[in-house]
């Protein structure tokens, strides 16, 4: 296993050159390939399916959803209620490269989860996850981990290069009514999305202020893709906005964000997994959040 040095990414067969980090800082989004096998693949993706099932047996059926809901079956925090999934939360390779792509030494988890998009879910508006969350720094990472392939047809995800250095932080509702079309911003003018095609077994990441969207789900299978977000050790709670993975803890504005709920996973052993947190929160909300009517530039 790697040290989790800031230069060097982990792969599955060893350690790469920094080409990955490179086209992060550049683009904001990277592909990185084979960082996972096929056995662990196909043994954690039948966890996962066993997991949502649980948490969305009560679901409406899609026409009868709200358009959010018809985005993808998002279950946060799956690693809490499904031990299992730690595995894939903190898996060393996965955490050690987002790591790296941030270039920095420790990284603790925000919250993972499982978004599911069926056969006939819509797109997922375009929108910035950082705004989201009341993180001061914006040393932040998003694994996107498909259990298959993703191809075109797949709703497969897309992203603004160079979007995350725009100084653009744009609180958008995708949850409810009918969202703001980031795309129009005028700081995007001349950009399009980029859509990336994933191989089994790669991992892609992108940065929190990466302005990305997903393309319908045209293909006749779901769509399984687990998730998780990390920031820098040492970052530290906003002066406004609420989110469970702070609020549960009682971290007030300007202190650092550390708690069982948001554990070290890099650097951390292989064997190391951290315990389920002593607070707890419903395991079919979207996550407790109380989203804001608007949110900063």
């Amino acid at each position: 296993m790697s040290d989790g040095g800031a230069r060097l990414i982990v792969d599955r067969a060893g350690i790469v050159d920094d080409a990955y980090r490179q086209a992060f800082l550049r683009d904001g989004f990277v592909l990185v390939p084979d960082l996972l096998d096929g056995a662990e693949l196909e043994r954690l993706g039948r966890i996962a399916d066993a997991c949502v099932a649980a948490r969305t047996r009560s679901y409406r059926p899609l026409a009868e959803r709200s358009a959010y809901e018809q985005s993808f079956l998002q279950c946060i925090n799956l690693w809490e209620d499904c031990p299992e999934m730690r595995v894939l939360t903190f898996h060393p390779r996965i955490c050690a490269t987002a790591a790296a792509l941030l270039g920095v030494e420790r990284i603790r988890l925000w919250h993972d989860q499982a978004l599911y998009k069926e056969a006939g879910g819509r797109e997922t508006d375009a929108h910035q996850d950082q705004p989201y969350w009341p993180i001061v720094e914006t040393d932040t990472i998003t694994a996107w981990i498909p259990f298959d392939d993703v191809d075109d047809e797949d709703g497969p995800m897309g992203f603004v290069p160079g979007s995350h250095k725009l100084g653009l932080r744009r609180f958008i509702n995708i949850f409810f009514g009918k969202p703001e079309p980031l795309l129009a911003h005028p700081a995007l003018a001349d950009r399009d999305p980029v859509f990336v095609a994933v191989p089994r077994g790669g991992v892609l990441f992108h940065h929190g202020l990466t302005v990305h969207l997903a393309r319908a789900n045209r293909s006749s299978r779901t769509r399984r893709v687990h998730t998780a977000i990390y920031f820098r050790d040492g970052s530290t709670r906003a002066p406004v906005g609420v989110h469970q993975s702070v609020d549960r803890a009682g971290i007030r504005p300007g202190e650092p964000i550390a708690s069982d709920a948001t554990p070290i996973a890099w650097p951390r052993d292989e064997d190391d997994l951290p315990p389920r947190p002593s607070s707890r929160v419903s395991p079919t909300s979207i996550g407790g959040h109380l989203w804001p009517l608007d949110g900063p530039e």
